[in-house]
């Protein structure tokens, strides 16, 4: 049974359209690059997925369950269903070990002490452990992004969702991050990744998903859809772009 289902699901900002009947689904332990052109609809979807934008029109199913934004408890969906962003959206006045702490505490119910034993461990696996006690800004772009990652895995999360992780970061940190993103598909979490990353799209994915203007134009395992013998004509020109 798929994990997460979208049906036909459109968004439209005033009198733009910027999703156009997506139909998607996603199963356990698959890992799914989304890619395409800027302005394409790439994050909106992303964020209609959790019901951080309400979809104008359509459904989304997760684990069998309609999301419905008046009846969908969403503090509980979006512990189970983490997120990870461009900008990292930590707590400015928070350590980066209370940050990882605070919502294991108000969400899963969990004491300060089990939710600092499990912090510290987070913060080790993705090398932070050492910065726990700093705050956000005495914290670089890529180390507050690995602790975003360790908040967002400190929930247990079903599904993780990551909104172009790296496209605010230094090029030298990059690839930091994605190892760590790798560490955690290899561990078998259930992924979807917004990226501009095409090696880890490459490497990673077990699904390329292409997205241009509004519509999936293209859902192919990685192997075909970077192959040099891909007949699709819009693919091959975006990916001579960008390789």
């Amino acid at each position: 049974m798929a994990l997460l289902e979208t049906f036909d699901i459109t968004k439209t900002f005033g009198d733009h359209q910027v999703l156009r009947g997506v139909d998607f689904r996603i199963e356990p332990g698959q890992v799914v690059a989304v890619i395409g052109p800027s302005g394409g609809g790439k994050s909106t979807f992303l964020r209609c997925l959790n019901l951080l934008e309400t979809p104008t029109s359509g459904r989304v199913v997760f684990t069998g369950e309609e999301l419905e934004p008046k009846k969908s408890n969403l503090d509980k969906l979006r512990a189970r269903m983490g997120m990870v962003f461009q900008q990292f959206n930590l707590f400015p006045h928070m350590t980066a070990l209370r940050n990882v702490v605070l919502p294991q505490m108000n969400v899963l119910g969990l004491t300060r002490e089990e939710a600092e034993r499990k912090g510290r461990a987070l913060l080790d696996r993705v090398g932070m452990l050492g910065r726990a006690d700093v705050y956000p800004n005495r914290l670089s772009g890529g180390q507050k992004q690995r602790v975003a990652i360790a908040r967002a895995i400190a929930m247990d999360p079903e599904l993780m969702l990551f909104d172009e992780p790296t496209s605010a970061l230094d090029p030298e940190v990059v690839h930091d991050v994605l190892d760590i993103m790798t560490d955690l598909a290899r561990d078998g979490m259930t992924m979807i990744v917004v990226t501009h990353e095409m090696g880890f799209a490459r490497r990673v994915a077990d699904r390329v998903v292409f997205i241009d203007d509004g519509r999936i134009a293209a859902d192919l395992p990685p192997e075909e859809f970077f192959s040099e013998h891909n007949g699709n004509e819009r693919i091959r020109t975006f990916l001579a772009k960008v390789l």
